[in-house]
């Protein structure tokens, strides 16, 4: 127990730079008192005393903001930043080294019975207010990008974003040094509809070039209004 103990205890130092002692993470980071008191609410689950480990795991939710149903498997080294807001289904098992910030829901889709949540590999990082539904697997090494909605599985090594996530990296250079260590830099995810939006605006811009070269060539046609004739997308009465 002990042992454990003392790997939660350093997850937190490795993964958040603001933590300066040891007493002070004992006392003052929520998210390890929500698995010191899973753990012992599962030790009750496993031995088919529910109602204990029920009221042990609403007793935590009361004290730390974070949801955890004993009937999760958690491994070691979990380490859940901030903490407020994350729910954590009973079907869900999440492996070693995971990382989960606040607002984060690891939920199911339905009233099915049996494995209806998702299954979390080894050192993955889940960002701020992502959900992740359903009953399914999230490769080891991988990333969920901040209010990300996940509902399909996720092959290892990989990056999703969006709503719903889409993988937008695989095995790619930041994901590959993540194997090593983690890596937390969950702000510098792709932005696929960023990416689609310049890609168009390029189009469009090629396009009226095409045009207004058309209309040089071709005599007596009004020229056609341009991207400067727009204003809050609408166009100046002047040129309708």
């Amino acid at each position: 127990m002990f042992g454990r103990l003392r790997r939660e205890i350093k997850a937190v130092f490795e993964r958040d730079p603001a933590a300066k002692n040891v007493l002070e993470v004992l006392l003052c980071y929520p998210g390890l008192h929500a698995i010191m008191m899973h753990r012992l609410a599962h030790f009750f689950y496993n031995r088919r005393l529910f109602l204990i480990a029920r009221m042990i795991s609403q007793f935590s939710r009361f004290v730390t903001g974070i949801e955890i149903h004993p009937g999760a498997k958690i491994g070691e080294g979990l380490f859940i930043d901030h903490g407020s807001g994350v729910v954590i289904g009973e079907t869900t098992e999440i492996g070693n080294n995971v990382t989960l910030y606040q607002g984060v829901t690891l939920g199911g889709t339905g009233k099915e019975k049996g494995k209806r949540h998702p299954t979390i590999g080894n050192n993955v990082v889940i960002s701020a207010g992502a959900k992740v539904l359903g009953s399914f697997t999230v490769g080891d090494n991988s990333k969920i990008g901040a209010g990300s909605v996940v509902l399909k599985p996720v092959p290892p090594g990989s990056t999703v974003v969006g709503v719903p996530g889409k993988m937008v990296m695989k095995d790619g250079r930041r994901v590959e040094d993540s194997k090593a260590d983690i890596d937390l830099r969950h702000d510098q995810l792709p932005d696929p509809i960023s990416e689609t939006i310049n890609c168009l605006l390029l189009n469009i811009e090629q396009l009226e070039k095409r045009v207004r070269e058309l209309e040089q060539k071709t005599p007596g046609i009004p020229p056609a209004p341009g991207l400067d004739t727009c204003e809050g997308g609408k166009l100046k009465d002047a040129d309708i």
